[in-house]
């Protein structure tokens, strides 16, 4: 039995007695014995390949902090990974393919990879975590959106003007879907088989849907993740397994996101969680929203922060408190107990 239950309970809108936090990008950079692990295992795939060491730096953060989850310790870009484009990462400039899905040629050469032999090291490190977490917190398990998984896998990497996946994305959009729906397919299986393997809930993050038009967007990110809700599995042994979107720079479809039956979106920070709340109303839980750059400031001006957040989204369930994106590198982490301990002082007051 699940000791800590309040972000479980709170991402699929049931009463809690405060406010649950964590953050994304939790286990990361910031820390220095993270930084440490890291330098043993030589590089960021050997240490995301390698179960024990995800395990560790999963369980790092939770050691210094009152979290509320466990997030796996993992990339979003493992499943092109698997499918053989060869992921390996530029000092200073992010993620790269060797072999980037540049044609409709390499297009039609991609299939869903097998999960349980391409990524067993990711349904192992969730089975690691899981037990050395002794349900004590539940974890969370994850995956790129496919529009953002394709985004990098045709730029061959980072991009700023997202040139080449919106090239093929207008000029050949059948190949685009095609892309899209083998990737829609394989974040289900991948994500079912880490609820499988011991994940109690899951997110998928759609980093790159904001650069898209509305239209665009309905059709070539949502629709793919309205397709993983769809088919995801939502209960195991009797508990249901929460699911959470989150498009950046997604503010302004999330009427749409709220109807794709998923129990949470996420938000970043360019809507305040109280706007958000009165568009979509009881419909879903919300997770956000603070701007990841507050926790460079002093403790006390991180706790009016948090304290105005919690006040915008006012009484009742169905917030879980975040950062509106991933915590930046180089954040004292000594501000992050601040953030933290201030979600849980001053959500008490709104939870009867």
């Amino acid at each position: 039995m699940l000791k800590n239950t309040r972000y479980i309970d709170a991402a699929l809108s049931k009463s809690v007695d405060k406010t649950p936090v964590w953050m994304m990008r939790q286990a990361g950079r910031y820390l220095p014995e993270y930084r440490e692990i890291r330098q043993k295992a030589g590089n960021f795939m050997a240490l995301c390949t390698n179960p024990e060491l995800a395990c560790e730096v999963t369980l790092q953060p939770l050691r210094r902090y009152d979290l509320d989850a466990a997030i796996l310790f993992s990339d979003i870009l493992t499943i092109p990974d698997a499918m053989g484009l060869g992921l390996y990462f530029k000092t200073g400039e992010g993620p790269a393919f060797e072999k980037p899905v540049a044609t409709v040629e390499a297009i039609n050469q991609l299939s869903v990879p097998d999960i349980y032999s391409e990524l067993k090291y990711v349904t192992d490190a969730v089975s690691t975590i899981r037990k050395a977490l002794k349900n004590e917190t539940p974890l969370i398990g994850f995956s790129g959106s496919p529009w953002t998984l394709a985004t990098y896998m045709v730029e061959g990497g980072t991009t700023k003007n997202f040139g080449k996946v919106k090239g093929m994305m207008f000029t050949e959009p059948k190949a685009m879907h095609k892309l899209l729906d083998i990737l829609a397919q394989s974040v289900i299986a991948y994500l079912n088989a880490q609820i499988e393997s011991g994940a109690q809930a899951v997110m998928v993050f759609d980093t790159w849907g904001g650069v898209l038009s509305t239209r665009d967007y309905q059709a070539f990110s949502l629709q793919y993740m309205q397709q993983i809700v769809d088919g995801l599995i939502r209960e195991k042994d009797g508990q249901k397994i929460p699911v959470t979107l989150y498009t950046k720079g997604g503010a302004g479809w999330l009427e749409a996101m709220a109807a794709t039956g998923a129990d949470c979106i996420g938000l970043d920070w360019s809507i305040d969680i109280d706007q958000a709340r009165a568009r979509i109303g009881d419909k879903v839980a919300l997770q956000g929203n603070m701007d990841p750059c507050i926790l460079y400031s002093t403790p006390e001006k991180i706790e009016a922060e948090v304290a105005d957040i919690l006040a915008k989204f006012g009484n009742g369930s169905g917030h879980v408190f975040n950062l509106g994106h991933g915590i930046h590198p180089t954040i004292d982490p000594d501000n992050v107990k601040a953030y933290v301990d201030a979600v849980h002082q001053h959500s008490v007051q709104y939870h009867s």
